[in-house]
């Protein structure tokens, strides 16, 4: 277990430097964790299988000039070596860098990294520091053998039948949200161990799943349910709570409006030029606007066909009214770098030259971090490197 400093990192040091973390995972949700601990300092060996490795190498298209984009949007800033773990040399080597390690991150079937004997209890013998975080589709109990696709999981765990137009099919989301979410508990939870094994010298056993993840994401529609006994259901771009917050049609297609307050929805129909509503016992106040959001929406509606989304976002975002066109990816991060949020990084092969871009880690230190831009590995690319450290 490596010193732990005494004091806040400087703006020449990052977080986690120092902090060796062994990555058995692939696909996303464990990736994109250790990925996130990569950013911020940590040195990250991912180990893959040869000849194949990561399943997300061969995700494509779309391709980049160096590979399957799925791949290269979770795997920055590490390093790749290929052992066989069938093979007891490469399983001893693979058990050597555990042994090394501060934290290991896996999403093998529950137990299986155990059969080869690299599970926690085994290994928390020889390493008693190390944090050892397990992710799952459905945990290690009566869920353990399912398998855990991201898909699979909005299906079961609710998200998709909230997820949709009324009376419509359900959709899922349209990025594999509970590997995202799942990635950044298991984030959390290994950034705590760490800062508990500070005080105590030991390390911890984590268990994250994609079904708990999800379900902890659920925020106000699991508490109707669980509050109130409210299932709640598909209401396409509404929101069951608050009214307008949704799409609403302008003359040349939808604009998102968010009214949070009574005060916003009285500018927004000023905006509009119907002041009249806001005054109007059905739509005076939140409540009665939820109760009465089916005549509500026509009449905003005729008014915003007066003009274009884009007109109607100037005006109503100057007035503070929150409103927003439906943008591209592209849009969006153009957006975000005309705001100044800086979104996209270059990364850069081992002799210094670009070779691509990618979406920065969003969050932004004072005193700034100094950036990681090593490109996602080639299969194997550090094989030799790493396997003669770990035998020196």
């Amino acid at each position: 277990m490596p010193d732990q400093p005494s004091t806040p990192p400087s703006s020449g040091q990052r977080p986690l430097e120092g902090v060796l973390v062994a990555d058995f995972s692939r696909v996303l949700a464990g990736p994109l964790a250790t990925m996130t601990l990569a950013d911020l300092g940590a040195r990250v060996v991912k180990v893959e299988r040869p000849g194949t490795g990561d399943d997300t190498r061969s995700w494509g298209p779309p391709f980049s000039a160096t590979g399957a984009t799925y791949f290269e949007s979770v795997n920055r800033n590490k390093e790749s070596v290929c052992l066989d773990l069938a093979d007891p040399a490469d399983r001893g080597l693979a058990r050597d860098l555990a042994l090394r390690a501060d934290v290991l991150v896996e999403n093998f079937k529950p137990g299986g990294l155990a059969k080869l004997g690299l599970g926690y209890e085994e290994l928390a013998t020889e390493n008693p520091g190390l944090v050892y975080a397990s992710i799952s589709g459905f945990g290690s109990a009566a869920g353990a053998a399912l398998p855990g696709y991201d898909f699979i999981v909005q299906a079961l765990g609710g998200l998709m039948s909230i997820t949709g137009d009324a009376g419509g099919s359900p959709y899922k989301a349209g990025v594999a949200l509970v590997d995202v979410l799942t990635a950044k508990d298991a984030t959390i939870g290994i950034l705590a161990a760490l800062n508990a094994r500070a005080a105590t010298g030991r390390g911890s056993r984590l268990e994250v799943n994609l079904l708990s993840s999800l379900q902890g994401a659920l925020a106000n529609q699991a508490q109707a349910w669980l509050g109130a006994g409210v299932v709640p259901g598909r209401m396409g771009n509404a929101h069951p709570s608050i009214v307008p917050y949704q799409l609403l049609d302008c003359a040349d297609g939808p604009l998102a409006v968010a009214c949070g307050n009574d005060g916003q929805f009285a500018r927004l129909t000023e905006v509009l030029g119907v002041p009249k509503l806001a005054a109007d016992a059905r739509f005076a106040t939140n409540s009665a606007r939820v109760q009465h959001r089916g005549e509500l929406i026509p009449l905003l509606e005729q008014a915003l066909s007066a003009a274009g989304a884009q007109v109607w976002q100037d005006k109503l975002t100057g007035a503070g009214v929150p409103a927003g066109h439906v943008a591209t990816i592209a849009e969006g991060l153009d957006y975000a770098e005309a705001l100044g949020l800086d979104p996209v990084i270059e990364v850069q092969d081992g002799s210094g030259h670009s070779v691509g871009r990618q979406v920065r880690h969003p969050v932004s230190w004072t005193p700034p971090l100094p950036a990681r831009t090593q490109a996602p590995p080639a299969l194997g690319e550090h094989t030799d490197s790493v396997k003669a450290w770990l035998r020196g």
